[in-house]
């Protein structure tokens, strides 16, 4: 009968088990020494080798040809153990067996001696998933159990183990096995096999099982069954991945907001049954190397990638700008939560792509940055990577006030002596205050702050444009001052000027018309000024406190 390739090819040395150092040579100094706990607890993410190490650990405590700390697993009892003959070790499933009855089953069984073996060894997988009337049941057996007993516990979630039971317990933790690990022993598999796999195949294989040996193994098992000979194509037709071409004909499509080829590209993935969710996860990943690329200088140390995968993702990544990546990221994971409660798969991934593609669709605040970020730097304001901060204006040269738009209406203002409310309400009899319309000094509106917290509640992507801006009032004008030089044609496209009337209006019941103060930075150079006498300033302060100064 065929044996799948993770059971034919499970350790059964500690040399065998993968990416583990940290643990096998500790327990086979002990085994050497005679330094026998009687509880161990192995912690780890799935596919790590936790229940291989158990049984490894099981064979050797009770092996009769020990050979430097591994099992000789030609004797007696490594045998019994491997065939499951030998009734004195025990494997426990928690997930099944999690009640107080069958942890005091377990208790009474401990008390009798091993029948061929040394030690009475119980493996209990899944430890975590006992209730907690099994883990007081375990507590005191755990704690003194007898000298013949050991007991290995093995979890993926150590954080629902109660203290007391960890406290009991030597610890080891495994960690997941890295891509160059995994990808070495699939090579060796492979040639016991008769298997031919290429280096690269082997690496996205690697990449897929995520640190996990098993579903390396298992994924391997599954492109054999097609084809003797696996490549890079067949592993990504077995497993049903996009394939890294589409990855970067899509990342292109989105630099060039090609929002038909992201379209198209929908629809033929879509007719081949490929899944929206593993779609979402590739251009997760993908966006990710991106990212790692863009910010590190070593992200080989980083990616699971060949060489030349890497130069393609630097020269993607140059392409954007860190923020864009991470706005990118963040866009396809919240997709990817609703994908799995969508009722219509393509269309969120379609809405995805027009997004991604097109950031002025979205009124995000990323996306809004993202935009910013995109003019300044065809303008030449800021790098590729980090944005540059822009001096503050100087509001005392001011252009001739002016409207933005002539579309938005100015109501007349009444002539009263009630000031403007300051917390945005008025009484039914209050009148509209007077504007002197001759005013040619820039007045500082300190109603300002209240007027932003407006637009945040009606138009969020406008505040974030507008959050560090400043006002003045000049006549019936109010002056908007913003470093940034395009908010002029930004709020004329998006038709916000009325955003910024009717939030004024809210805060001060008046309706003022919008203009935008000059940049000094486009000022002409002033004429050089006649010297000021020093004494000039001092002697006309005099003067205005009664003394009269004169000098000879």
């Amino acid at each position: 009968m065929y044996r799948v390739l993770y059971r034919k090819w499970r350790p059964k040395l500690f040399s065998d088990i993968v990416g583990q150092d940290q643990v096998t040579v500790t327990l086979k100094n002990e085994i050497t020494s005679s330094r026998l706990s009687h509880a161990y607890l192995f912690i780890g993410s799935r596919g790590t080798g936790k229940t291989s190490c158990a049984k490894v650990l099981a064979k050797a405590v009770n092996c009769l040809n020990l050979h430097d700390g591994n099992p000789c697993n030609e004797c007696e009892i490594c045998q019994g153990i491997d065939n499951g003959s030998i009734v004195d070790v025990v494997e426990i499933d928690a997930a099944s067996n999690n009640r107080v009855d069958n942890i005091r089953d377990l208790r009474e069984e401990v008390n009798y001696t091993p029948i061929k073996a040394k030690y009475r060894v119980y493996i209990i997988d899944e430890v975590h998933m006992l209730t907690t009337g099994a883990y007081n049941a375990l507590l005191k057996t755990l704690e003194e159990p007898p000298a013949h007993v050991i007991f290995i516990l093995a979890t993926t979630e150590a954080h629902k183990v109660p203290a007391t039971i960890l406290s009991r317990c030597q610890r080891f933790d495994f960690n997941r096995i890295t891509s160059d690990d995994i990808s070495r022993r699939l090579k060796y598999v492979c040639e016991q096999e008769k298997f031919n796999i290429d280096d690269a195949a082997a690496l996205l294989i690697a990449r897929l099982a995520d640190g996990a040996m098993r579903d390396a193994l298992s994924i391997l098992d599954q492109c054999a069954g097609k084809s003797e000979d696996i490549t890079v194509r067949s592993v990504s037709e077995t497993v049903g991945l996009i394939g890294e071409e589409h990855l970067f004909e899509i990342s292109n499509a989105i630099y060039a907001e090609d929002t038909q080829a992201l379209l198209s590209c929908i629809d033929a993935l879509y007719s081949r049954s490929m899944d929206m969710e593993r779609l979402c996860a590739e251009l997760c990943n993908h966006f990710r190397n991106c990212m790692i690329c863009k910010v590190s200088k070593e992200p080989q140390t980083l990616i699971a990638c060949t060489v030349d995968e890497i130069e393609r993702y630097r020269a993607l990544a140059s392409k954007f700008t860190a923020s864009q990546l991470l706005y990118f990221i963040d866009k396809i994971r919240q997709t990817q939560d609703k994908l799995k409660f969508s009722l219509n798969r393509r269309v969120d991934m379609e809405v995805l792509f027009i997004t991604l593609s097109k950031p002025n669709f979205s009124t995000d605040i990323s996306a809004v940055i993202s935009r910013i970020e995109n003019l300044e730097r065809s303008r030449g304001t800021i790098s590729n990577v980090t944005p540059q901060v822009v001096a503050e204006t100087n509001t005392n040269n001011v252009e001739t006030p002016s409207t933005v738009s002539q579309e938005t209406p100015v109501e007349p203002i009444k002539e009263t002596t009630t000031p403007p409310c300051v917390d945005g309400t008025e009484t039914e009899t209050a009148e509209k205050p007077k504007t002197d319309v001759n005013n040619t000094e820039n007045i500082p509106f300190d109603n300002w702050p209240e007027v932003l917290e407006e637009i945040k509640k009606v138009n969020k992507a406008l505040f974030a444009v507008m959050v560090s801006s400043k006002a003045y009032i000049r006549g019936e004008y109010l002056l908007i001052d913003v470093a940034n030089p395009s908010f002029r044609d930004y709020i004329k496209k998006n038709n916000l000027v009325s955003f910024i009337v009717d939030s004024v209006y809210q805060v001060c019941r008046v309706r003022y018309k919008i203009g935008i103060c000059k940049n000094t930075s486009d000022d002409p150079p002033s004429q050089p000024t006649q010297p000021v006498d020093p004494l000039s300033g001092f002697v006309n302060n005099a003067k205005k406190i009664g003394f009269d100064v004169k000098f000879k």
